[in-house]
């Protein structure tokens, strides 16, 4: 296995004991403040977004391998309110919220004043950047590219695994659950997979890649993840992309069987605690749906899923020993 010894760390803090990745995704930022407040985000107040971040650390924290958090409202946050178990891995987003660009040609922008020479100085194990992307758009996914390996080089640079998380959109009007977006999805989802894992980053995260709604089949689901382990030259987890409950379990399951290495599980464990008006009734829905929603996700990753080092041909996640005084050239 060939990976210096600080992504190597960062990996390793990702990851369970079985290796694999049963990662919470709490860095929600604008999809939170019309979840909170759908008829007026912008109303959404500071702190009212950091307790609800600092609620789910608080009750899912100790069930999951890694917290994904932003560092606008989470990733310090949970630091200093001592909510962030020290045991468990950590993950800063690194981009903007939303996308520059039309619907249909969508460009990711770095958060303004982060970095990942930050993000590595507050200890975090890893960073992640979300990208829209479209395989089949050349120019805007070149463009998408060339930021992926921008932040890939700073990650080399500052020696922190890098997780790329792309999501493929339709350019068609009213078409995001359409048939016809559906039809492309298993084959926008692998290629993407192709062309991002051939990148100097470490994790992918990937989605389903097919609609559910429209394909049942769990043979050819089965398949198509199948196909996307086969396309995808590095570890891989699955998001959960806003789906309910029940459609990301029958997901993980799929996907872990055909190779996956775990989840990184957003709304799907909490999204209904939105809804709730009253802390103490939130933080109770979080600690009685959430946690046991994120244990069962965890008890079939580690039954179906494959260890992340598997990926980079090992089989007990060793290196090869290191040369005496190897600290000098480091």
């Amino acid at each position: 296995m060939d990976i210096s010894i600080g992504k190597l760390r960062g990996l390793q803090q990702l990851a369970d004991s079985r290796g694999m990745m049963t990662m919470c995704a709490i860095d929600h930022r604008g999809a939170l403040k019309k979840a909170l407040n759908g008829k007026n985000p912008a109303a959404v107040r500071y702190r009212d977004i950091v307790d609800f971040k600092l609620d789910l650390c608080q009750a899912l924290g100790p069930f999951a391998s890694a917290i994904l958090l932003d560092p606008e409202y989470g990733a310090a946050q949970a630091i200093a309110e001592g909510l962030l178990p020290g045991s468990k891995g950590l993950l800063v987003s690194m981009e903007k919220s939303g996308y520059t660009g039309h619907g249909t040609a969508r460009i990711t922008e770095l958060l303004s004043g982060w970095s990942v020479k930050k993000a590595k100085k507050m200890g975090a194990s890893a960073v992640k950047l979300l990208i829209y992307f479209r395989p089949d758009l050349k120019d805007i996914a070149s463009k998408q590219l060339d930021l992926v390996a921008r932040l890939a080089d700073q990650c080399i640079e500052e020696d922190i695994a890098f997780l790329v998380e792309p999501v493929s959109y339709p350019i068609e009007e009213n078409s995001a659950s359409s048939k016809k977006f559906a039809e492309i999805k298993p084959d926008l989802v692998i290629e993407t997979a192709r062309l991002i894992t051939a990148l100097p980053i470490d994790v992918l995260k990937a989605e389903f890649p097919a609609d559910i709604k429209f394909e049942e089949d769990e043979g050819r689901l089965l398949k198509l993840c199948q196909e996307l382990n086969q396309a995808s030259r590095l570890p891989w987890v699955l998001l959960s992309a806003g789906v309910d409950f029940d459609s990301f379990k029958k997901q993980v399951e799929i996907a872990c069987k055909a190779g996956a290495s775990g989840f990184l599980a957003g709304r799907a464990l909490w999204q209904e605690g939105a809804q709730i008006p009253s802390r103490e009734e939130r933080m109770s829905f979080f600690q009685n749906m959430a946690a046991p929603r994120l244990k069962e996700l965890v008890e079939i990753a580690d039954s179906h899923g494959k260890p992340w080092y598997f990926k980079l041909g090992a089989k007990n996640g060793k290196v090869a020993p290191l040369a005496e005084g190897w600290y000098q050239s480091y």
